[in-house]
């Protein structure tokens, strides 16, 4: 589903003639929506049950929203990018709900010690398929270019069958039980009110406004290299397909020192890179050189994403993890959605750099991001026992396999308890 669709929203927003600005509502609003919808869903999950019970049902109207959205060109003869932002927001809003129980029931069955390579595991895989996918979706927007909204309909049809058979290995899946608190647990709100003074809430605010400050110039990628460099849709998928199999192999790479060295030391060294990336667009819009800057981009974006992930499952407390990841997700997506809202506003004002007011905005995007790093970082810690090991020998030396294959006890022990729980 995701390689059918996460790359051709906003060129579907193009083909209606849809604006800078209502491209960038077209990412603030949807994720305006997730703020509303993280803050409710723990609260939401508990009186269903179950989190599996609760996020099934999220999960299949997220999976019925596809539908109205590939029939816009239809049914809707004029406001069609109204009607896209307002069905891609309901259909967010209904992802978005399951998110936090479907991570906190992920961090109950994956024991902590092999997170990274689990998760880079898994990661691999659905980026392998939805990179497949998006392969074929830019082949068959290609083929139909003197029918692009077949095209389009296509895909789409194609993503809302994707979704529904998700949603049935997601219903295969066992849920192990819940950790009971001991205490009441926290209200969200509450918990918001000490972001500042906890590690994890430290943690937390920088992933908000590296969000906001990605998202200044996130948006304007795709209408970069369609609407001013009018490149084709497969020259947009190549593309855009280069950080994705960079990512790919760069998996296993980081989920290995991951699991040795600790997140934030990751989280450090990709944070310093992932500034430099909109940069590198203002160099050259040759294709060979953007492809360059997306091996840039997807080498540092894999440890970035996986070592954020990761990082959240370990530091927030078990009795509130759930509302600790809801909370994480509402504010990144507070981030996004006023990252994109205020992109959008202020692209069409902005300076022009070789005629093109959008590679400011990846300048100031690049800039904002680097502000944030060395603001937030150095006031973020480790929360696992793991050895000290400097920038060079983390990125350049080896991990001994054994290493790497022999799990602690204690996490062999908890895979086993899982699994006799899972047959009871």
């Amino acid at each position: 589903m995701l390689g059918l669709t996460q790359n051709y929203i906003t060129p579907y927003a193009l083909a209606m003639k849809a604006s800078t600005t209502q491209i960038g509502l077209l990412s603030s609003i949807p994720s305006a929506a997730m703020v509303f919808t993280q803050l409710f869903a723990p609260r939401l999950a508990e009186k269903a049950g179950s989190r599996k019970s609760f996020i099934l049902p999220a999960a299949f109207l997220h999976c019925l929203m596809w539908l109205p959205i590939l029939l816009i060109p239809y049914i809707f003869p004029s406001q069609q990018i109204w009607w896209l932002i307002a069905f891609v927001t309901l259909g967010t809003a209904f992802d978005s709900l399951s998110m936090a129980p479907w991570s906190s029931m992920m961090a109950d069955l994956v024991p902590g010690e092999v997170r990274g390579r689990y998760f880079s595991s898994r990661n691999r895989i659905s980026g392998l398929v939805a990179m497949i996918f998006s392969f074929i979706a830019g082949g068959i927007l290609q083929v139909l270019t003197n029918n692009t909204f077949l095209g389009f309909s296509i895909i789409f049809a194609g993503a809302l069958v994707s979704r529904f058979f998700s949603v049935y290995f997601l219903s295969q899946m066992y849920e192990p039980p819940a950790v009971v608190p001991k205490s009441k647990q926290q209200d969200i709100l509450k918990l918001s009110r000490t972001l500042n003074s906890t590690n994890v809430g430290r943690f937390i605010l920088y992933c908000a406004f590296i969000n906001f400050t990605v998202y200044l110039a996130g948006p304007f990628f795709s209408v970069y290299m369609l609407r001013d460099l009018k490149f084709s849709y497969l020259t947009y998928v190549i593309i855009g397909s280069t950080a994705s199999l960079v990512t790919l192999l760069c998996m296993p790479y980081w989920g290995k020192r991951i699991d040795r060295f600790g997140n934030i030391k990751v989280l450090k060294i990709t944070s310093l890179i992932i500034p430099l990336v909109p940069i590198l667009w203002l160099v050259s819009a040759n294709v060979y050189y953007l492809c360059f800057a997306q091996v840039v981009s997807g080498f540092a974006w894999a440890g970035f994403n996986l070592a954020t992930s990761i990082f959240l499952y370990d530091a927030a407390p078990s009795e509130n993890r759930t509302r600790y990841i809801a909370l994480n997700n509402a504010l990144m997506y507070g981030g996004i959605s006023l990252g994109a809202l205020l992109g959008g506003i202020i692209a069409p004002h902005m300076p022009t750099i070789k005629q093109s007011s959008l590679l400011t905005m990846f300048l100031l995007s690049g800039l904002a991001r680097l502000a944030i790093v060395f603001i937030f970082t150095p006031r973020i810690s480790e929360v696992r026992q793991v050895p000290k090991v400097n920038t060079k020998e983390l990125l350049l030396s080896g991990i001994n396999p054994d290493e790497l294959k022999s799990l602690p006890d204690a996490t062999l022990k908890s895979i086993n308890k899982l699994w006799r729980n899972r047959h009871h």
